[in-house]
């Protein structure tokens, strides 16, 4: 699914994040799935808008600025 994503296509980059999101054969990590919905709502998938809010509820503040800055690097490498 990773590879997938190197792509940028935003069903890819959301798969991953509910792969993380649900610990679905993945080890659950809000931080991880965060960056994946922020980039594939930035994509257009208006689904990763909705869970990326419903996990931030779960996530401290300083969580969500490092799935923020994950993301940031994952575009200047992608």
């Amino acid at each position: 699914m990773e590879l997938a994503a190197l792509t940028g296509a935003p069903d890819a980059l959301f798969e991953l994040g509910i792969f993380y999101a649900t610990g679905l054969e993945i080890e659950p990590n809000l931080v991880v799935a965060h960056k994946w919905f922020n980039l594939a709502a930035a994509r257009g998938n208006s689904s990763a808008r909705h869970y990326r809010s419903e996990i931030a509820q779960e996530m401290a503040p300083e969580e969500i600025a490092t799935a923020q800055k994950l993301a940031r690097e994952w575009l200047q490498t992608h």
